[in-house]
């Protein structure tokens, strides 16, 4: 009950901050946790290419972004793109293409646009805002010099959420070795999902802060009432590092307006097509032939 009172103290005491036009800047960085385990039992794996995988996946994966807001809109995009490895060709090319692009959010219009690009074309994703069922929870602790709340909710995983996916298992050592088996064909053939399954929902656990009141927060999160600071949701963490509020430099708010109009159904329908047509390329050149 106390904590529930210090968020209400602390939403009255910023009223004045209310009372201004705000705009502000914020800097996370992002981290995620990978199943590494489907190199396991490759006889082609040596450990210094297994470990030329890891730091490419860790430096596709862990980066710097930052949020622009004011009241109502915000962007959010890489802070330096990095070219990603071997990007342009293969499969790097194509991880390149799954990675966020420059994200806009429209909180009165619940909807957010999104600028990417696959194998040389730009689209622009317009869709609406995943609407989360935040609960609350009354815990508290500080982030830097802020005080920040804990809330939670889940949310279905994305359909190229590569973070969350994770190596499929046997329930037995019988089923283990089979599937170890399967591992084997399905890398020689680039068949990542007969590799993996995602779970159908992820958990979500976010704090923010009332002492900066507006409903954003990085990538698709926010609808909290202040700025969402840290997102653990399923192997992805998320964590503000820097803020600024009104500085003197201000940049425009505005959506991408460059690419080819879908949605983000639409958008991922046409990405797994493209994979489904590398793999069948890749297939045909190495995997072609094998019993099976």
């Amino acid at each position: 009950m106390k904590k529930i009172l210090l968020l209400i103290a602390v939403v009255l005491g910023a009223t004045t901050m209310n009372a201004q036009e705000m705009y502000g800047e914020a800097t996370y960085m992002s981290k995620v946790k990978m199943d590494n385990s489907w190199m396991e039992g490759d006889r082609e794996m040596t450990p210094e290419r297994r470990k030329r995988i890891e730091e490419n996946m860790k430096r596709m994966t862990e980066k710097t972004y930052v949020l622009k807001f004011n009241r109502t809109e915000s962007t959010y995009k890489e802070e330096v793109a990095l070219e990603a490895p071997g990007q342009g060709r293969g499969w790097g090319g194509m991880m390149g293409t799954m990675m966020a692009g420059e994200k806009y959010k429209n909180i009165n219009e619940g909807m957010y646009t999104e600028q990417r690009d696959m194998m040389g074309k730009t689209f622009l994703i317009q869709d609406s805002l995943p609407q989360l069922e935040w609960k609350i929870t009354g815990e508290s602790r500080k982030i830097g010099n802020y005080n920040a709340m804990k809330a939670t909710a889940t949310m279905p995983s994305g359909e190229f959420d590569w973070a969350n996916f994770r190596r499929r298992r046997g329930g037995n050592a019988e089923e283990e070795a089979a599937q170890k088996k399967k591992d084997s064909i399905a890398r020689a053939d680039g068949d990542i999902e007969a590799m993996f399954e995602k779970p159908d929902e992820i958990v979500v656990t976010a704090w923010f802060t009332p002492e900066i009141p507006v409903q954003h927060g990085p990538d698709v999160y926010g609808g909290l009432p202040g700025l969402i600071l840290e997102v653990n949701a399923g192997n992805t963490t998320l964590l503000c590092s820097q803020i600024t509020i009104n500085p003197e430099e201000r940049d425009e708010i505005e959506p991408a307006k460059k690419g080819s109009v879908v949605t983000q159904e639409e958008y991922d329908a046409t990405l797994k097509q493209k994979m489904e047509e590398m793999r069948q390329r890749w297939s045909g050149g190495r995997g072609r032939g094998r019993g099976r």
